[in-house]
């Protein structure tokens, strides 16, 4: 029914649910009471009307026809009762999924989620994490609850004949593991084929709402609705195709339990006529199946559940990076000095892209690493981060390779301000708590003060409680450049890795900024755009299609030519 890897992945997953066991046996007890009190119903009632119809004193019925208002009170509240009780320890183990793959991804190597798409992400932490919520409540539960009560069922007709227990046994096998493995086996390829297009779907669709106007000016938008609308497509065909097994189960369901009840006629009629069994027993066990297969009937649905979450389960597995949480330690006393060596970047799995790079970064360093887009500056911060392996050399903090450390470590000696860092739809301050949960309202305000907004912050309506838009839409460039560093100074991080601080601003406005930041006490390792005042760093690193240059600033406009002219362009 799944391959070794969607099982291995799956109970990864299911691991990281931490599902509340006390509270999940207490939801397969009460689902068990509901359809048991089902299962007794059937009984008690096909007693009552055979016996009734003996016409016995009415006092021998008053105990069975008050167990039926019993047994029907009790199937709804125990049903009740499971749904609650179930769905509350779902609910609760995928918050405890999603705070695991959020964690892992906040520890592991960038490279991890930036070759996906945000669409592709969304839709891994979203639908694929409901889809292993589901696995308890739709698969897992019902399975639970279908085993107790057809050992109920079995119990109650085997007590007034075992011929006609073992022939419900027979077909209660047949629906219970022959209808799964058919939905399971025949949906197994049109389910993996509809994961994959509600991801290119997910994908697509923010694509297109958030790039809605370029693609109108690319002259691509019907394009891209074209596409949509053939995964749409696909997706339908899927789920149809994966359907038609779930049907081929319910028709083995219903013919096992029309076997179990003509089963039981034919047997029980033969020991009537023998004097083995009563009329009002004969009735007790030809009524008892049709409660019975109540449970069997919903693992076919549940064999389909299982088959969905293998699926989401490999996916959500990439995300939880595992050889990552496991392999890196925690080394909280690191010496602030950031080393590369013989070092040489690019993403994986690609080409190098640039390099061999030599720095030294401590405490007060002011390094500048400048050239043409796309030659791999920005690259380079997110390497000697330990958010991208190297390709070749080494990088090491406070004399620790980063790729052995943990986030944690890191970010204490260092922290990188990445060029299109994200500012949350929340309020001020935690928008700074981003980066340190324990920050205090004076810390927060003395790293606006360091930032230069201790105006900006006394003009917010609420100050530190001020909302802002998603994705600073409330806010000024400068203003949401501010509020990133801001960011960096409330980490109290000794080393800071900048990319393009000035970027988007003024250029009067990001030569102030790149200057207060060369002034201050930090080490800082920065990519910019903007050439004026690198006169002040201790170091700059030129790269271009050539290679790599590093010299101070008087040094390198003597000899490189490319950088001179790069200076008087920006000038």
């Amino acid at each position: 029914m799944m391959e070794r890897r969607e099982r291995d992945a799956l109970r990864r997953c299911l691991a990281a649910l931490e599902l509340d066991r006390r509270r999940f046996a207490l939801s397969v007890l009460f689902g068990s009471f509901g359809l048991g009190s089902a299962i007794a119903l059937a009984a008690v009632s096909a007693w009552l009307i055979a016996r009734a119809s003996q016409m016995p004193p009415v006092l021998e019925l008053s105990v069975a026809a008050t167990s039926v208002r019993m047994f029907g009170i009790g199937k709804a509240i125990f049903r009740y009762l499971e749904r609650l009780s179930s769905h509350r320890v779902a609910l609760a183990g995928m918050g405890h999924l999603r705070t695991n793959i959020y964690t892992s991804l906040a520890s592991s190597p960038h490279s991890t989620v930036a070759t996906l798409r945000r669409g592709d992400l969304l839709a891994r932490t979203g639908a694929d994490v409901d889809t292993i919520g589901d696995t308890v409540v739709k698969a897992i539960l019902p399975a639970c609850i279908a085993f107790f009560t057809a050992f109920i069922s079995v119990g109650i007709v085997w007590f007034l004949s075992p011929q006609i227990a073992v022939a419900l046994v027979i077909a209660l096998l047949v629906s219970g593991v022959a209808g799964p493995a058919v939905t399971a086996i025949g949906a197994r390829r049109a389910e993996q084929n509809r994961v994959t297009d509600e991801a290119e779907l997910s994908a697509l669709s923010l694509a297109l709402l958030e790039g809605a106007g370029e693609l109108r000016i690319s002259g691509r938008l019907h394009a891209m609705e074209d596409a949509i609308d053939a995964t749409e497509a696909r997706i339908r065909h899927h789920r149809d195709h994966a359907a038609r097994p779930l049907a081929w189960a319910a028709v083995i369901d219903t013919l096992a339990l029309g076997i179990a009840v003509l089963s039981a006629i034919l047997i029980g009629v033969a020991q009537l006529d023998a004097g083995v069994l009563n009329g009002v027993e004969l009735a007790v066990c030809v009524l008892v199946p049709l409660a019975a297969f109540e449970g069997t009937a919903a693992l076919g649905p549940a064999a389909l559940v299982l088959v969905q979450s293998g699926q989401a389960a490999l996916r959500i597995s990439e995300l939880l990076g595992e050889e990552y949480s496991d392999n890196r330690r925690h080394s909280p006393d690191l010496e602030p000095v950031l080393e590369a060596r013989d070092l040489v970047v690019g993403w994986p799995g690609g080409p190098d892209v640039a390099g061999p790079f030599d720095l030294t970064l401590a405490k007060g360093t002011k390094i500048a690493v400048v050239g043409p887009s796309g030659i791999g500056k920005s690259t380079l911060l997110s390497t000697v981060a330990g958010l991208i392996e190297p390709h070749a050399g080494s990088v090491t903090l406070g004399g620790v390779e980063v790729s052995s450390l943990d986030r944690e470590s890191i970010s204490a000696a260092m922290i990188l301000i990445a060029e299109d860092a994200h500012v949350f739809e929340t309020t001020v301050m935690e928008n700074l708590r981003v980066v340190r949960r324990d920050l205090t309202e004076a810390e927060a305000r003395d790293a606006l003060e360091r930032a230069g907004l201790g105006a900006w912050l006394g003009r917010l309506p609420a100050g530190l409680d001020t909302m802002l838009g998603s994705n600073a839409t409330t806010v000024s460039g400068g203003e949401r450049r501010r509020l990133l560093l801001a960011r960096a100074h409330a980490s109290n991080a000794p080393i800071i890795a900048l990319d393009e601080p000035g970027e988007h601003l003024e250029p009067a406005t990001a030569d102030r900024l790149l200057g207060e930041l060369l002034d201050s006490d930090l080490g800082l390792i920065i990519v910019t755009h903007r050439l004026t005042g690198l006169h002040k760093a201790d170091l700059i690193i030129h790269v271009d299609h050539d290679g790599v240059d590093v010299g101070r600033y008087d040094d390198l406009m003597e000899r490189s030519p490319s950088f001179r002219w790069a200076v008087e362009e920006t000038a």
